[in-house]
């Protein structure tokens, strides 16, 4: 078949043309007809076989009616034929209507393919690299797959008998037909088309149809005819929207309300709720500050609760808000998605559509019966739930807790930290010591609990008296002794001994743990829980006492003070 240009007013080629298109051809003369060329004749007579033509020469042609597919002509019509033959053996001519309409196409294929005008096609086969396309009276082309869609083809079946639209990159015959189609470019083409007459006729505010093509995390993209429009998730409902899949499905067709339209950009932003009322816009009929309101959980977050109130009114309990007495570190100790709770409304602003929650506000809250429940001077057995470096923390109940300072263990330990002293778990005796409900401090001692040695030591012992003990330890600048009422007293190094050529560090060697001693109480005070012994003071006032005695003795007449002495001096030099 060769190509002969021919020009053609239609600017598209749709199969029905084909017949307008053949009726337009002007008739030679037959006398200076060739046997190929295309001739109009008249429909004489139909069989159910056969359509007989009267192309004015000689005799008729006959053509079978399969070639005229479904538009069999009626009597008196006239037809586009190519003359095959001039004579037959039988003298007769030979006409095609099927090879008058496939050079007709191939004419005005041949004008798409110079004008750049748009073709018609079937894709119907799968090959190698692309597809096969079926573009009628026996011509096909070839699809790339990098051109047969827009978007990346995943399953090349999806497109397999598709009746559509393609350009025509490549066109030549010489022997053989070579035609190369592009699909895509006239989608892109078709689609900034009717992109354009969309933002030329629709309005902000205007209802439209469209199909919801895929998703992603904040919202769906909807099929607006070939291009996209975005409906956010928080344009899906004035209710909270968790994931746009539980919302809309893919493939549903919706009506949506146009709420952005950025031509410049190609943006179009679409919404669902905007076909009610917004609820925010009557939130003060409802609602006021100190209601108590039901609500469910709609999600979880490192710093509290989102309660929905009713659809579209969402508001945030902090996790400070949560429990009076509990300390939450997550949410999740407390609540769940979906869980159905009692709430008060502590604030709200409308501008910002913001609603502050109290979840601990719609309970009694303990602290306010604190005194009451535990006053001081209270004897309790509760269990230890936390040592710190200061001292303890007590359970008095779920949520109250009571501290035990280190100073509060012992009337006379020195305790550094509790951990030497208490476990976590253990259960101990304490006495409330001090109560503040408004700071929400309790605080507790276990040394209160029986008296204070140091008073009853006072009232046994005063400056000046005699005391035994036990050494306790031994150290570089004196001598620990514990005495009565497990009270600890320091004889200093310098006190040790009364023999002013002793050194200090010998007469510590003296000196080991258990040992009894006996010292003179030089210091004493109860409040700061502080008692000096001396040894030298004591030895000191027994030779006072002694010599005291001595000059009272009427029986010690003419034995004098030096030979008291001396005696005394000898007697150590014999030990």
């Amino acid at each position: 078949m060769g190509i002969k240009e021919v020009a053609t007013d239609s600017p598209n080629l749709q199969r029905d043309d084909i017949q307008t298109q053949l009726q337009e051809q002007y008739l030679k003369s037959l006398d200076g007809l060739e046997e190929g060329d295309l001739v109009e004749g008249h429909v004489i007579q139909l069989t159910n076989d056969f359509v007989f033509i009267d192309v004015g020469y000689k005799s008729e042609g006959k053509i079978p009616v399969a070639e005229f597919g479904e538009a069999i002509p009626k009597v008196g019509e006239i037809v586009s034929v190519i003359l095959v033959k001039k004579e037959a053996r039988n003298g007769e001519i030979v006409v095609s209507k099927k090879r008058a309409d496939e050079k007709v196409y191939w004419r005005l294929v041949s004008n798409a393919f110079k004008d750049h005008l748009p073709i018609e096609g079937t894709i119907d086969k799968e090959i190698k690299g692309g597809f096969e396309v079926n573009l009628g009276h026996g011509l096909r082309g070839f699809l790339p797959a990098s051109k047969a869609d827009i978007q990346r083809i995943e399953k090349g079946e999806e497109l397999l008998n598709l009746k559509t639209s393609f350009y025509l990159e490549r066109l030549y015959s010489d022997r053989k037909v070579n035609i190369v189609l592009n699909r895509r470019k006239w989608m892109e083409e078709d689609i900034e088309k009717r992109r354009d007459e969309f933002f030329g006729k629709t309005q902000i505010g205007d209802s439209v149809k469209g199909v919801v093509k895929s998703f992603t995390s904040f919202g769906a993209f909807i099929d607006l005819g070939g291009f996209d429009g975005l409906l956010h998730i928080n344009d899906m409902s004035w209710g909270h929207v968790t994931r746009p899949k539980d919302f809309v499905k893919k493939g549903q067709e919706i009506d949506l309300k146009v709420i952005r339209m950025e031509p410049e950009e190609r943006r179009i932003n679409l919404s669902l709720k905007h076909f009610a009322a917004d609820p925010w816009s009557t939130f003060e009929e409802r609602y006021h500050v100190g209601d108590v309101v039901h609500g469910k959980v709609t999600k979880l977050t490192d710093y509290g609760a989102f309660i929905e109130l009713e659809e579209g009114i969402e508001g945030l309990a902090h996790i400070s808000e949560f429990s009076w007495v509990r300390k939450i570190r997550k949410p999740e100790e407390m609540l769940n998605v979906d869980t159905e709770v009692d709430c008060m409304i502590l604030n709200y602003d409308l501008q910002a559509g913001k609603v502050s929650l109290g979840l601990k506000q719609v309970q009694d809250n303990p602290w306010d019966q604190v005194s009451e429940k535990y006053p001081m001077g209270m004897r309790l057995t509760r269990k230890v739930v936390k040592l710190t470096t200061a001292g303890a923390f007590v359970e008095l109940e779920e949520g109250i807790d009571g501290f035990l300072h280190v100073d509060d263990i012992s009337w006379t330990k020195h305790v550094k930290s509790p951990t030497g002293e208490l476990e976590v778990g253990q259960e101990i005796e304490v006495m409330v010591i001090e109560s503040d409900p408004e700071d929400r401090n309790i605080r507790l001692g276990m040394k209160q609990l029986s008296e204070d040695p140091w008073h009853s030591f006072a009232k046994a012992f005063r400056l000046g008296s005699t005391v035994d003990g036990v050494v306790s330890s031994v150290t570089d600048f004196g001598v620990f002794l514990k005495v009565q009422g497990d009270i600890e007293g320091l004889i200093k190094k310098q006190d040790l001994s009364e023999n002013k050529d002793e050194l200090y560090d010998d007469a510590l060697k003296r000196f080991a743990v258990g040992q009894t001693v006996r010292a003179l109480v030089v210091e004493l005070s109860p409040e700061r829980q502080k008692l000096g012994l001396s040894i030298r003071d004591l030895v000191r006032r027994q030779q006072r006492e002694e010599i005291s005695r001595f000059m009272q003795d009427d029986q010690a007449e003419g034995y004098t003070l030096g030979d008291l002495l001396k005696e005394k001096d000898g007697s150590k030099k014999n030990s």
